[in-house]
């Protein structure tokens, strides 16, 4: 995949905000990546499926410190990158 990361995850791992920003990503752009910085201890994986669960999103991959996440757009008219 070659999207670059548009959320970082630190030292705090997950917060309210930081799913309140992965929500509206989610909805804006429906495949996000999500960069965990190495200041971040928690195990990847757990925080993948912790973002998909509060988000009703699945993870397509976790690769180094590096997550993608995938929700279809719940309205179509909110997407930043419009299909036809």
């Amino acid at each position: 995949m070659t999207q670059d990361a548009i959320l970082n995850i630190g030292k705090d791992s997950l917060t309210e905000e930081f799913i309140s920003a992965a929500e509206e990503a989610l909805e804006a752009r429906e495949l996000i990546k999500i960069s965990v910085l190495k200041n971040c201890d928690d195990d990847l994986r757990a925080i993948a499926e912790a973002i998909a669960e509060h988000t009703d999103s699945e993870v397509v991959q976790v690769i180094g410190r590096k997550i993608v996440l995938y929700r279809q757009a719940r309205n179509p008219e909110n997407r930043k990158i419009k299909l036809k």
